[in-house]
């Protein structure tokens, strides 16, 4: 199967729906929808399950499924940028069939205890911590740069359109026939992804980013980029601030459906499909907010909007109010999580995607993880309502804090790869491992241009630091104050071929000619590259 469109008048490049124009991408949004079906109908009938058994159980359900991603997020997104992705999310797919049948074969011979129930719903969440990085690092594979906003829509608009109708039909079937069907669903639901998946031929430009570094090398990589990435840091902070009181709805809303409406486990399908049909609806009008509101107004409403939806759980207990009440929160969810996945995918470059996407999902994942129990002991401790009122607070802070800390802009960020460095005049070939490695650039600048040609190497610095640079320094010299000297320290020349051929941007080229066109007319940099001398080249 090709990435190539297969309609003979595609959609606007503007419209929502653009992404699907992709045959790869829309053949694996249908499986994928399929499986988030099966897997909305496993969380009610584990969740209705253990109804009976606290608040704090049930919002355990919670925590297993998201607790993985805490532990497996980094070591995944390394997987997925060293091996190949497709076969990593075909791993995972075969992996989480197998714990959904076994959970499906316990359940139908009554023999599924809470501990084995959420010991296994842990092992689902495994599955999934394995596919979450490489699943969202294959989408700037299969649609334009462009489309990532719509391809991140449609992405919400797909978990969603399954919490609208697996939650309800999860419900009935677990009232009509028991959990064990819900569960066998599930496990027949990875077979429509793994299918494609068989089907789809990678590109071979498509390349890991991770290469054969060391896994923990890969992971300080990793983490490194992100560190010295201030838009991707903007992002997960943004996120950090949403995410808790955001999960206080899912971890609370089965408790919301029977303890103060009075539901059975068909209603709180209803209820979660409330939420599924108001985030389906919001993608039609998710770009017409975006355009009125731009992308830190659109994160401020989203939070307002789901601030009051918890307000109303929380004091309304007439179950029509509370599903008209839900269909808004859909839209609000939508609108922040889309533009919060589309802001992290077109920042980062490819060779580095699967692991920032990885610390995206940790910090999403993990937030709900841990807020979900919380919450869970809160309610037990002063109730339900006074609970969604304090999250309802959490959010409208979140809200607030949107004018200190907005999204920056995304527009001069362009993470194609520029192999621009010529490659160094060196009278030995060094090793892979040789190192660390000294890299030293000498510029003149005129002192007219002095500050702001210092100004401008702050940001050539966080290229070095992003890239490889373990240190970095620009100095002035004492005796001829025209000449600068710029160092900095990479681990090994492996790392630093990788800086040569992978890792540098576009953007990581823009700063350094904006820096070098401040340089005396006529001179150019100086590059020279030493080696330690305790075990490196030319010690002997």
């Amino acid at each position: 199967m090709k990435n190539t469109p297969s309609s003979p008048a595609p959609a606007r490049a503007d419209s929502p729906w653009a992404p699907l124009t992709v045959r790869v991408f829309r053949a694996l949004w249908i499986a994928q929808l399929v499986s988030n079906t099966g897997s909305w109908m496993q969380t009610v009938g584990a969740q209705w399950l253990l109804v009976g058994d606290g608040a704090a159980l049930v919002t355990l359900v919670q925590t297993a499924s998201s607790l993985p991603v805490v532990l497996l997020a980094l070591p995944s997104g390394v997987i997925a940028d060293r091996f190949d992705r497709r076969s990593v999310l075909l791993a995972s797919q075969f992996a989480m069939l197998a714990v959904s049948g076994a959970l499906a074969v316990l359940a139908f011979t009554d023999a599924l205890s809470p501990t084995v129930l959420l010991a296994l719903t842990f092992l689902l969440g495994c599955g999934t911590a394995l596919m979450g990085p490489a699943w969202q690092a294959v989408q700037p594979e299969l649609v334009e740069r462009r489309r990532l906003g719509q391809a991140a829509a449609l992405g919400a608009v797909n978990m969603n359109l399954a919490r609208a109708v697996g939650p309800a039909l999860g419900g009935a079937v677990v009232a009509a026939a028991g959990a064990g069907w819900v569960f066998a669903f599930n496990a027949a639901s990875y077979l429509g992804i793994a299918a494609v998946l068989l089907v789809w031929r990678r590109p071979p430009t498509a390349a890991p980013g991770a290469g054969n570094e060391r896994l923990t090398d890969a992971l300080h990589a990793g983490r490194r980029y992100v560190r010295n990435a201030p838009g991707v840091r903007r992002v997960l902070l943004r996120t950090l601030l949403f995410v808790p009181g955001g999960a206080a709805l899912w971890a609370l809303l089965p408790l919301a459906a029977s303890r103060s409406l009075g539901l059975g486990s068909g209603g709180y399908g209803l209820l979660l499909g409330a939420v599924g049909v108001g985030a389906v609806a919001g993608a039609f009008v998710l770009s017409r907010i975006r355009r009125v509101l731009g992308t830190n107004g659109t994160l401020t409403a989203g939070a307002v909007v789901f601030a009051g939806v918890l307000a109303v759980l929380a004091t309304v207990h007439v179950p029509w109010l509370v599903v008209l009440a839900l269909l808004p929160a859909g839209l609000a969810w939508i609108a922040v999580l889309s533009t919060l996945n589309a802001a992290v995918q077109t920042r980062l470059p490819g060779w580095v995607r699967a692991r920032g996407l990885a610390v995206y999902l940790l910090v999403f994942q993990g937030g709900q993880a841990l807020a979900a129990p919380l919450w869970g002991t809160v309610a037990d401790r002063i109730g339900l309502g006074p609970c969604l009122l304090i999250a309802a607070g959490a959010m409208l802070l979140s809200a607030a804090t949107v004018r200190r800390w907005p999204l920056h802009d995304a527009e001069g960020i362009d993470p194609t790869p520029s192999d621009h460095w010529p490659a160094p005049p060196l009278v030995f070939e060094p090793g892979e491992s040789d190192g660390p490695v000294l890299v030293s650039v000498v510029y003149r600048v005129p002192a007219g241009q002095q500050a702001r040609f210092t100004d401008r190497m702050l940001r050539v610095a966080g290229s070095r630091r992003r890239t490889g640079a373990l240190s970095w320094g620009l100095y002035q010299d004492g005796h001829d104050p025209e000449r600068f000297v710029e160092n900095y320290l990479i681990s090994s020349w492996a790392e630093h071929r990788a800086q040569h051929h992978v890792r540098l941007t576009a953007t990581d080229r823009r700063f350094e000619e904006e820096a070098r066109a401040l340089l005396t007319p006529g001179t150019a940099p100086e590059v020279t590259h030493a080696f330690d001398t305790s075990g490196g080249p030319g010690s002997e």
